[in-house]
């Protein structure tokens, strides 16, 4: 008599209360995970806020940035109704590193470091509660969210002092072209009627950093790989000649009113002309949103 083993007979599937109970403790504990993420991160959303509101002319587009990934994403799963809720366990190859990483801040405490390891958290808990296949639908809206992330300081002076020289350099070559005589010492204009320092806040840094967000946004939502090519490389070009104008258009009114006009509202009106000029440019050579896949 010889013994065998009967694969004939199929597995028995799990009856659908004990597949129930088994997803309501997978929810459970994914829940708890995000409670306690949500309570590890928040010293960094209070950081992230404060850099967001310091000032509106460093990283103020940011606080935009949340809310525009979690619509961008909304929008890309209503329509993805189809695809699978599987929780998947790769989402712990970023929320492992990301943990690393916010330990690592607490100890150095430069705050930057931990909010990068909350956008490295991001992916992994889109992977943890959506699944592989939902997680690759919302991948441009969780790369987007990378431009939430302040410019660390030390960068930020290099980037403002090469923007400053910039926009000396070419509003000295205009202004002898509209009859006004110019002396340049370092980032400060000399004039008849004045005298106008190109300080930091003047460098036109953050009509940059919100131009290029805006362009990537746009380019994702071009029509053709040409119209994408065409914003992306524009975009830094156009804010920087948008920020010469606003300078060139202050020495101006320097040169017909005097330097007390600098003491009026149209100083800080200028400054949001370089995004009126900016980024609806920038929408325009974008095209009109469309089908993303045609490739033309």
């Amino acid at each position: 008599m010889s013994l065998t083993a009967d694969y004939s007979r199929p597995a028995v599937a799990p009856t659908p209360v004990a597949a129930e109970a088994s997803t309501r403790r997978r929810t459970l504990l994914l829940g708890i995970v995000a409670a306690e993420l949500v309570m590890l991160f928040a010293p960094t959303v209070r950081f992230l806020i404060d850099r967001w509101t310091v000032s509106v002319w460093h990283n103020a587009h940011g606080m935009f940035v949340p809310p525009l990934v979690a619509w961008l994403a909304w929008q890309e799963l209503k329509t993805r109704t189809t695809l699978p809720v599987q929780g998947s366990a790769w989402g712990f190859v970023f929320l492992v590193p990301a943990l690393i990483l916010h330990a690592l801040d607490a100890g150095i405490h430069t705050e930057l470091l931990s909010a990068v390891s909350l956008l490295v958290a991001v992916p992994g808990l889109a992977l943890l509660f959506l699944g592989v296949e939902r997680t690759k639908a919302i991948a441009f809206p969780l790369c987007f969210s990378v431009f939430a992330l302040p410019i660390p300081l030390g960068l930020t002076e290099t980037i403002h002092l090469v923007l400053r020289h910039v926009t000396v350099a070419a509003t000295t070559a205009v202004l002898p072209w509209l009859g006004i005589t110019v002396f340049t010492e370092g980032t400060t204009l000399h004039i008849v009627n004045g005298t106008l320092q190109v300080a930091d806040a003047c460098s036109g840094f953050s009509t940059l950093y919100a131009s290029l967000a805006v362009a990537t946004l746009t380019a994702y939502t071009a029509r053709s790989t040409a119209r994408r090519v065409l914003v992306l490389a524009a975009a830094a070009p156009i804010a920087i000649a948008s920020n010469i104008l606003r300078i060139v258009f202050l020495v101006v009114l320097v040169y017909i009113w005097g330097q007390e006009i600098l003491e009026t509202f149209l100083h800080p009106l200028s400054g949001m002309m370089t995004f009126a000029l900016s980024l609806p440019l920038i929408f325009w050579l974008g095209g009109p949103a469309g089908d993303r896949g045609d490739g033309k």
